[in-house]
C-alpha cells in the first residue's frame, strides 16, 4: 500500500493524489447517480425487496446507483478499495477508501418524499478526508475536505455556538429492528420534554448536514453502518460541530452524536440518563 503524506495542515492525504482530486470525483459521480434516481422516481418500482428486516427496502435503484458509482471510481482510480451499501467490495493498494451509500433514506425514496441522499466518503488512515452528500429533491450538495471547511452548494458552512437544550431542535433516526424501535422510543420519553421539538427525517447523512448548515441544533442515532455516517459526520465537524460518541470516542457506528459546540456536553448527558447508549 502506498504510504500517506501529509497536508500543510497536517492532515492524511494519500500518495499520488490531492483532497482537491477526490473531491471533484466525489461530487461528479454523486451529480450522476442523483440524476440516476431522480429520472427513476416516477416508474412503478419493479423490485423493491428487503434486506435486515421487512421495513429494511432496498430497490433495483439502489444497485443501479451503485453500480454507476463504483465503476466511475474503478475506472478512475482503479487502486483505491471500494465498499458500498449494496456489496460493493473491492480491494485496493492506493491507501485510499471509499465509502459508497447508493441511497440513503430508500424508505423516503420509494414513497417520493424529499431527504434521500447519495453518500460518498473517501478515507486514509481509516479517517474520512473527502465527503459528499447529494440530496437532489432539496437541491442541496453538501462538501467537504478535511481542514478545508465545508459547504451546501456555493455557501461555506459556519456554526455558531448554538442555543440552550430547552430550545434545540433535535434530529434522531431508529432502527429496522423492532424491539429496538420500543427502546428507542422509551429514549424519546425522556428527551423530548427536555428539549424545544424532535424531527425524523430518515436519512442519516441530511441529517447530519442539517447539523451542519443550521437546519438543526443536534442529531443522534445508534447503530449506523459506516457509509451512512462517514461523509455527513466531516461535513458537520468542518461546519464546526462537535460530534462523538456517548463515552468520550469519536463518531463511529456504536453512536454517533453531532451538535453545535455549546449544545453537544448537555444533550450527552440527557441521551446517556435516558440511556440511548442501550437502546
Amino acid at each position: 500500500m502506498a504510504e500517506p503524506t501529509s497536508t500543510a495542515t497536517g492532515e492524511p492525504q494519500p500518495a499520488g493524489a490531492d483532497l482537491e482530486e477526490l473531491l471533484a470525483l466525489a461530487v461528479s459521480l454523486a451529480a450522476r447517480a442523483a440524476r440516476l434516481l431522480v429520472d427513476g422516481l416516477g416508474h412503478d418500482r419493479r423490485d423493491v425487496s428487503t434486506k435486515s428486516t421487512a421495513t429494511d427496502l432496498v430497490t433495483e435503484m439502489d444497485r443501479a446507483a451503485e453500480r454507476l458509482v463504483v465503476d466511475g471510481l474503478l475506472d478512475a482510480r482503479p487502486d483505491d478499495t471500494v465498499v458500498g451499501e449494496e456489496g460493493a467490495d473491492r480491494g485496493g493498494s492506493s491507501g485510499v477508501r471509499w465509502l459508497v451509500d447508493p441511497i440513503d433514506g430508500t424508505t423516503n425514496y420509494v414513497y417520493g418524499l424529499p431527504g434521500f441522499s447519495v453518500s460518498l466518503a473517501a478515507q486514509v488512515s481509516g479517517r474520512t478526508v473527502v465527503g459528499v452528500v447529494h440530496d437532489p429533491l432539496h437541491g442541496d450538495v453538501f462538501t467537504a475536505a478535511r481542514g478545508r471547511g465545508s459547504w451546501r452548494n456555493d455557501h461555506r458552512l459556519s456554526l455558531g455556538p448554538g442555543p440552550e437544550l430547552a430550545t434545540a431542535l433535535v434530529a434522531t433516526g431508529f432502527s429496522y429492528a423492532a424491539d429496538r424501535r420500543a427502546r428507542q422510543a422509551e429514549v424519546l420519553t425522556r428527551v423530548l420534554p427536555a428539549v424545544r421539538d424532535i424531527r425524523r427525517g430518515g436519512a442519516a447523512s441530511v441529517d447530519l448536514c442539517w447539523v451542519a448548515c443550521g437546519r438543526v441544533d443536534a442529531y443522534y442515532e445508534k447503530g449506523l453502518q459506516a457509509w451512512d455516517h462517514a461523509a455527513g459526520v466531516l461535513i458537520a465537524e468542518e461546519a464546526g460541530a462537535r460530534t462523538g460518541d456517548l463515552a468520550g470516542g469519536p463518531a463511529s457506528s456504536a453512536f454517533v452524536l453531532a451538535a453545535r459546540p455549546g449544545l453537544f456536553d448537555p444533550l450527552q448527558a440527557l441521551l446517556t440518563a435516558a440511556g440511548a447508549a442501550h437502546a
